[in-house]
């Protein structure tokens, strides 16, 4: 490793450069910016757009709030002084390399405080979509085909049953949404406590029993090679033909193709897609002419709540750090023995304390 430099100095932050269209505007709004203005940190956007990030984008950096470049290890490879923190812009991490974070002292945060919400109201909003035929619906309008409407009843959400994959904190928010509804709920997570679905008022089960017994399956969780095709073509015949199947996390978790086959067969009522195994869809991808089928350029949940939700958690991530505290949504756990770290964050602790007059224990602490 190499030599840490200084950290008596102010805290730079390098924002990737995907958050702004060409013309130099940010795209997403108020993501919080102006808070690091306000707490005396030097920020200042990546000088090149790149959907991977390398040495000449963050050596030298104190921490890099980021949305959709990837973090491999190349990433690291010429760099003299890692980064303290990677603070992505969502929750989602697949395109981020842990294991090199972690070899690099780096921490790693998410923002699922900001996310939870807007992206539970998406999933709903995609659910009535589907049930209701609105994309459908929209087009005989546009189409001159008012006449076919007859054809196009949709179902109503109301006692039906709704299987989720993924019990964590956006669909639990999801569940609570769904309270008026009086829906039943039966999800598939294993690394969800009993006690906790049972709170929740909904029943674990197997992937398979959800597939099979729910009116509308709701594809939350994240991306890992455990949930690769997670929905793949067996689960996907255990479905009734009544069925409607949504994915508002990551295209992978679904077999792209074996849905395709189903809908195409009328083995399913219809789908609804945030999210695509290859981003954005080919033009002859048969998704995109299926009238049964809702479709988002992953951006359904993209609200002002959404922007100043996920800016707002990564901005005090960062704020954390540079005062020399561990930030609360770290995802690789296993860098804080880190020596590396642990002197950064205790060289930022430090310079914290002297700038406000207080004593503060240096080194990692929550």
């Amino acid at each position: 490793m190499a030599g840490t430099g200084t950290d008596t100095g102010r805290f730079t932050v390098g924002v990737s450069r995907d958050f702004l269209d060409p013309d130099g505007r940010n795209v997403w709004g108020d993501i919080r910016l102006g808070e690091l203005d306000a707490a005396g940190v030097d920020w200042h956007y990546l000088p090149r757009d790149t959907d991977e990030l390398l040495a000449p984008d963050i050596d030298g950096l104190d921490a890099v709030l980021f949305a959709a470049p990837a973090v491999t290890a190349r990433t690291f490879e010429g760099v003299t002084r890692p980064p303290i923190l990677l603070a992505r812009f969502g929750v989602g991490y697949d395109a981020v390399d842990l294991d090199a974070c972690t070899r690099h002292g780096a921490l790693v945060t998410i923002t699922p405080d900001g996310a939870r919400r807007p992206v539970a109201t998406a999933a709903l909003t995609m659910l009535l979509a589907v049930l209701h035929n609105v994309a459908a619906k929209d087009r005989l309008v546009r189409q001159g085909r008012w006449a076919e409407r007859e054809a196009w009843m949709g179902l109503g959400l109301t006692g039906r049953r709704i299987g989720l994959l993924g019990l964590g904190n956006t669909a639990r928010d999801l569940v609570d949404l769904l309270r008026p509804f009086d829906t039943e709920i039966i999800a598939y997570d294993p690394y969800c406590p009993p006690e906790t679905a049972r709170e929740l008022g909904v029943r674990l089960a197997d992937a398979d029993t959800v597939m099979a017994e729910a009116d509308a399956v709701i594809v939350m969780c994240v991306l890992t090679e455990e949930t690769f095709h997670l929905v793949d073509a067996r689960r996907l015949s255990l479905m009734k033909p009544s069925a409607v199947l949504l994915n508002v996390a990551r295209g992978p978790i679904v077999d792209e193709r074996a849905l395709i086959d189903a809908l195409r067969d009328g083995r399913l009522r219809g789908a609804g897609l945030d999210v695509f195994e290859t981003e954005p869809p080919a033009p002859d991808n048969p998704l995109l002419t299926m009238d049964h089928v809702v479709l988002s350029p992953h951006s359904l949940a993209w609200t002002d709540e959404m922007s100043a939700g996920n800016g707002g958690s990564a901005v005090r991530a960062v704020l954390d750090v540079a005062s020399g505290r561990l930030p609360r949504f770290v995802v690789n756990r296993d860098v804080l023995g880190h020596a590396y770290l642990s002197e950064r964050l205790g060289a930022r602790a430090a310079v914290a304390s002297s700038e406000d007059g207080q004593q503060e224990p240096a080194g990692v602490h929550p």
